[in-house]
C-alpha cells in the first residue's frame, strides 16, 4: 500500500471544512473493517483511509502544523500500513467489567506471543504478528497492532463467499472463532491487491 505523504493531508483549514462527512465516510468505512472477536476483542483492520483520518485527527487535536512534527506523525501511521500480500489491524482489548478486569489482563498476558490469533481460510491458516513493545512479563496494553500474511490459496478461499472465513483467538481461558462476513472480506481483497 502506497505510503502517506504530507500532500496527502488536508490544510487544518481544509480539514475543518470537510471535517463532518470526512469522518461520516471513515464511520462507514470502519464499521466495514471493525469485527469482534469474542465479546472481549475487537480488530479494525486498517489502510490508507483508515490511517489518514487517523493523523489528520492528530494534527488537529494536537495544533501540530510543524513540518517535520506532522512527518513524525505520518511515520508513526505509516509503519501501521500493510505490505503488499498483508493485513494490519488495531486489536484492542475491551473489557468494561471493573471487577473482571485484572483477571482478563492476566489471561491476557502473552497474547502478543507466538501463534495466537489467526485468519483461518480453506485449509491454511495465517497467524497474526504482533508489534512489539506493547506488553512487558507483569503488563499487557490494551492495543496492539497485528500483520497477517495470507497465502494464495488463502485469498482465494476469501474471494470465494461459498467457503467459510473465520478469524480466531486461541490463548488461555480465551478461545473464539468468528465467521468473517462478506463485506469484512471485500475489504481484505482491497488491500491485499493494493
Amino acid at each position: 500500500m502506497k505510503q502517506l505523504i504530507q500532500a496527502d493531508l488536508l490544510s487544518t483549514s481544509d480539514y475543518e471544512r470537510q471535517r463532518e462527512s470526512f469522518r461520516a465516510r471513515i464511520i462507514e468505512l470502519k464499521r466495514r473493517r471493525r469485527i469482534a472477536l469474542g465479546p472481549l476483542i475487537t480488530m479494525v483492520f486498517e489502510n490508507r483511509d483508515t490511517l489518514l483520518f487517523q493523523i489528520q485527527e492528530m494534527v488537529r487535536v494536537e495544533h501540530i502544523v510543524e513540518p517535520s512534527k506532522i512527518q513524525n506523525e505520518l511515520d508513526v501511521y505509516n509503519a501501521l500500513l500493510p505490505a503488499a500480500g498483508e493485513l494490519s489491524a488495531t486489536l484492542l482489548i475491551e473489557i468494561t467489567e471493573e471487577a473482571m478486569m485484572k483477571h482478563w489482563l492476566d489471561q491476557f498476558m502473552g497474547l502478543d506471543h507466538g501463534e495466537k490469533v489467526a485468519i483461518v481460510a480453506g485449509s491454511d491458516r495465517a497467524f497474526g504478528e504482533f508489534e512489539g513493545g506493547h506488553s512487558h512479563d507483569t503488563k499487557i496494553s490494551a492495543v496492539h497492532f497485528v500483520r497477517f500474511r495470507p497465502t494464495a490459496s488463502m485469498q482465494s478461499a476469501i474471494a470465494d463467499l461459498r467457503q467459510p472465513v473465520l478469524l480466531t483467538a486461541d490463548h488461555g481461558e480465551y478461545h473464539v472463532q468468528t465467521a468473517v462476513p462478506g463485506s469484512m472480506r471485500e475489504e481484505w481483497l482491497s488491500d491485499l491487491s493494493a
